[in-house]
Order: C-alpha cells, then structure tokens, then sequence
C-alpha cells in the first residue's frame, strides 16, 4: 500500500502551475514513534501507517489513545524511565519481527518554563531533560541495540529551530534541542558501517496542542507565523512528509545530518527588517 501523493492534482498559488508529488512505500517495516498520539508525531503515524508500516506509538497519554485508529498499535510509554524504553523496543521487535525505525519525538515545553535561567522552575528543568533529552537517549540505546543486531534500520530526531539560534526567555529547551541534533550525528557517525543512519530534523513554528499552548508567550499566532518568511505556521504533516523520505531509501547517503523544516525561518536574521503585518 503506498501512501497517496503530497499534494496531489495540486496547483501553484500563482499562475496555476503544476506542483511535483511523490509517494511513499514503507510496506512490510516496522517503525516505532515516541510521542505519536498528537501534533507532529500522531502526523508521521499517520503518514508511515497509509505507506504500509506497521506503526507502534509509545506515548503516555491513554486518553487520546483511544482515537488512534487501528492500524496504529499504541505502547503505554513514559521515555523518562529507561525500564519501559527497553520494553517498548524489546516487545516491538518480539512482536513484529524487526525494528526499521525509530523517531524520536515526545518532549515538553511548559509554559511555565519561558523565563530567565534564575526564575526556571526545578520540577519543569527536570522534566523536560529527563523526557527531550534522556528519553532520545535511552530510547537510542535499545532502539540502535536492536538495529545493529539486523545490521539496518533509521533513528529521526525530532529536534528545533530553537536548537539552532534561541531568543529570550528560552534557557532550557532550545539548549536541550542543541542536544538532540548533536545526539543524532554522533549516533549517526557510531553506527554508520552497522548498516544504520541518524538523522534529526528541525521545525520551525508547526501548528500543534504543543504551539497552541504556547502562543501567548509567544506574541499570537498572526505575530509568530509571520516570522516565518514563508508567512504562515508549519502543519504537522510536513514534517511527516519529511521523516517519511529520511527514512526511505531515496536518503539513502544521508546521515549524522539535520533538516530544517521551518519555513526559511533559519535564513532570516534576528537583525533584519520584519516582514509587514498582513
């Protein structure tokens, strides 16, 4: 089963041109999703489920669970316990034979922790390194274990465009970020005559629970699109999209590299002239 086409029949928003599509076959692997219920990683569930994977999402909210639909099998998850990041990896290659990717994608982002360094709250600091740092790490640890014994397999890091320049307010997540991208080129270089690429990507602002939460600090939706040079929120499912064609074989001389997704938000300096308000 492949995936239906980006962007099928679409057509230019100027002149009515043609656009480009491609499709994805990711039939009879299996791939492994921290954090898949919601927002960016329910999109790439979603995307590797329609081209054919066999999809586990580990996360720890049983809640929207529920809403998953069948072909998605979910794993009750917490990725800060190093226990249950063995079990999940474990009983995902017990059960389906294999493990071809991993993404790692659950993490936090309190609003709470927008403030300076001196006012950051322990109990957000400690939360947020043990799930967007140590749970990328530990997943990593028995994700690549597994791939090493296959002798292939692909692991995404989903990092941040704040993993590449920061802003105020921002003491703890965008250096864990940092850490992420970091993470997936050393990975990427240990592992890469076992058959195995690591690979992060970095989205800009993407209209998720986890952005929406956050808007206010953020000055509104309409002020963060706009700092986009493409003018507008990313949807989770181009990141998807992206993930779907790192892991393919199409990237196949891709590794201990990152991809910004971001809306060219990474090429726009903090010193130049804004963007008009629409």
């Amino acid at each position: 089963m492949s995936q239906q086409p980006i962007n099928d029949r679409a057509k230019s928003n100027v002149g009515n041109r043609p656009l480009g599509t491609v499709r994805y076959d990711h039939s009879g692997r299996v791939v492994l999703v921290t954090g898949g219920c919601n927002g960016i990683g329910r999109a790439i569930c979603d995307g590797f489920a329609s081209s054919g994977a066999t999809v586990v999402c580990a996360d720890v909210d049983i809640k929207i669970s529920k809403e998953l639909p069948a072909g998605i099998h979910f794993r009750k998850t917490d990725v800060a316990i190093e226990s249950e990041c063995k079990s999940v990896v474990d009983e995902t290659v017990a059960e389906f034979g294999g493990l071809d990717v991993l993404v790692n994608n659950a993490a936090i982002q309190p609003a709470s922790s927008y403030v300076r360094i001196e006012d950051v709250n322990r109990d957000d600091y400690d939360r947020m390194v043990a799930i967007n740092l140590t749970g990328f790490a530990f997943m990593a640890k028995y994700g690549l274990k597994a791939m090493r014994q296959q002798r292939s397999g692909v692991v995404v890091n989903i990092a941040s465009g704040q993993a590449h320049r920061t802003s105020r307010g921002v003491p703890v997540y965008g250096p864990i970020k940092a850490a992420n991208v970091l993470q997936a080129m050393q990975w990427g270089v240990e592992y890469a005559r076992d058959g195995i690429r690591v690979v992060s990507v970095s989205p800009g602002a993407i209209n998720t629970p986890l952005v929406q939460a956050i808007l206010e600090q953020q000055g509104g939706e309409k002020e963060l699109a706009n700092r986009h040079p493409l003018g507008r929120l990313g949807k989770p499912e181009e990141i998807a999209h992206a993930v779907l064609w790192l892991t393919s074989s199409a990237a196949s001389f891709i590794t201990a590299t990152d991809l910004a997704v971001d809306g060219g938000l990474g090429g726009f300096g903090s010193f130049a002239d804004p963007y008009p308000k629409p």
